[in-house]
């Protein structure tokens, strides 16, 4: 691969069970921000992986009477083949308990540990099980963690501690400088929040009489090392640190994605990890919210989960992958219920974008038969009223999509087809058809023809599937291979050779 332009990461999952909608969404997206970049000409890595060491990993082998390294075997296998089922582009998969990341794990702990940010002592304080870390009174309501409505168990036990609270101070002057490092920046808010607080040192070792299942500290075999600190190393690992003369190629444009309930962790454990190694930041951490069912987060532990490849059986993944994108304002949270995605999936998909498709390709079927081609024309487009709205869509693709503000284009674009489709009702190509005038008629169907093609183009990083056939089916194979500014041009194409196979590109989902 040449020099990369962005390097994009997906939270290692946690394999103490299997993946469903909302491990799907973070991996989806990641995907169709490589797509988009790369209809710019962008060079763009994506790495993915599992999560396979710690305390819950090791009870939940044991719940299920399964060997902890067969348990954690089966459940990666699991997620690779979810995402290859859904047709996602990474470019690695990574697993913490691979050789390759053990020995980045292993190097980095004995270089704070020589340097001295690393030292052992006793600590007693309130332990989370299903967050795997010790949580501080101040994140604790009623007494319970937030996130999984449990209380902490009070733990006492010698440890060793990373020295978190020395590099506090500079990680937030590195934030403060850089005001979209976390992105949407309330979230940036939170963090300096947080940074308020009193922080304290990082406890990083498990012992073996209580957690066994983890990555031996290379200084006292009595300890393994906390998930956490494992965990969050995979994205320099993944990437060759610190041997590979490539490494600072890709570190210099990461984008972390990940969900909200991992911030800390991404923030003031990540950032001070990484300034005690001697590495910059990361370029962004790009944080979104939940995806709750019934007003509660959609949750393993909790039970209201999706399982995503049951879900493509019954209803295919391309409408999925819309609804992601359409539905969420990034950052914020929402509902998944199947009412809504179906009413989605009926309104904007089968009803408007699809009902335009399937209309304007059986008009030019039927009053362009036999491979005639519509010959498009500099008259037939200028000053067209539907060419600014079209410019308004691309302006918005073009910024918004890359600041991840998704919805904002994909309303703008809806916008765009009701007026589209209320052209062709108000224009009536079957009255002009019928009255035999050709030049008429391809003055009409000219500007809708271009609304198509520019669009399903714009929509191929989010739909890839549905959106390839529908540009082949305009006579424009191999489309996505084309430079967006080239492709977007208004009359860009001289002719449109349609091939209509009869079908409806979006069926209607009867409940």
């Amino acid at each position: 691969m040449k020099k990369p332009d962005i390097y994009i990461t997906t939270p290692l999952y946690y394999v103490n069970s299997h993946p469903h909608i909302g491990h799907t969404f973070t991996t989806v997206v990641a995907d169709i921000v490589k797509r988009y970049h790369k209809l710019f000409g962008r060079q763009v890595y994506l790495l993915t992986g599992t999560d396979e060491h710690g305390e819950k990993i090791a009870m939940a082998a044991q719940n299920a009477g399964v060997d902890v390294k067969k348990f954690v075997d089966d459940n990666s296998k699991r997620f690779k083949e979810v995402w290859d089922l859904m047709g996602l582009e990474y470019d690695d998969f990574i697993r913490t308990t691979e050789e390759r990341h053990k020995k980045v794990v292993r190097y980095l702990l004995q270089k704070l540990h020589d340097t001295g940010d690393i030292y052992f002592a006793s600590y007693e304080g309130h332990y989370c099980i299903g967050c795997e870390r010790f949580i501080t009174a101040s994140e604790l309501v009623d007494g319970k963690c937030p996130d999984h409505g449990t209380v902490p168990k009070l733990v006492k036990e010698e440890n060793y501690f990373f020295k978190m609270s020395k590099y506090v101070d500079t990680f937030k002057k590195e934030i403060e400088k850089k005001p979209d490092i976390i992105r949407p920046e309330w979230y940036r808010n939170e963090v300096l929040g947080y940074l308020k607080e009193k922080i304290e040192d990082l406890c990083i070792s498990r012992p073996k009489d209580r957690v066994s299942w983890g990555i031996e500290l290379p200084f006292d075999n009595r300890f393994v090392t906390y998930v956490w600190f494992d965990a969050l190393l995979n994205y320099i690992s993944a990437i060759g640190y610190p041997d590979n003369p490539e490494f600072k190629d890709y570190w210099n444009v990461s984008e972390h994605f990940i969900a909200k309930d991992i911030l800390r962790t991404h923030t003031i454990y990540w950032g001070t990890m990484l300034l005690a190694s001697g590495l910059p930041l990361y370029k962004h951490l790009n944080v979104h919210g939940y995806w709750n069912m019934s007003g509660m987060k959609m949750s393993k532990s909790l039970g209201n989960v999706i399982e995503p490849t049951a879900f493509k059986q019954k209803y295919g993944d391309q409408g999925l992958r819309f609804f992601f994108l359409r539905e969420m304002h990034w950052g914020e949270d929402s509902d998944f219920t199947m009412e809504r995605y179906i009413g989605r999936y009926n309104t904007d998909l089968a009803n408007n974008y699809g009902n335009l498709i399937s209309r304007t390709m059986g008009m030019m079927e039927k009053y362009y038969p036999n491979d005639e081609k519509i010959e498009i024309t500099k008259d037939l487009l200028s000053k067209h009223p539907l060419k600014d709205a079209l410019e308004n869509v691309i302006k918005s693709y073009k910024n918004d999509f890359y600041k991840y503000e998704f919805h904002k284009t994909l309303e703008l674009m809806w916008a765009l087809f009701d007026d589209t489709n209320k052209h062709i009702a108000e224009s009536k190509p079957w009255e002009i058809a019928k009255a035999g005038d050709k030049a008429a008629l391809c003055k009409t169907l000219a500007p809708v023809l271009e609304i198509i093609r520019i669009t399903t183009y714009m929509l191929t990083p989010i739909m890839p599937l549905v959106c390839t056939q529908i540009l082949n089916e305009l006579g424009f194979e191999g489309a996505v291979n084309v430079k967006f500014d080239d492709f977007t041009k208004w009359g860009y194409s001289k002719t449109f050779n349609v091939k209509y196979k009869n079908k409806k590109f979006f069926e209607r989902i009867e409940q």
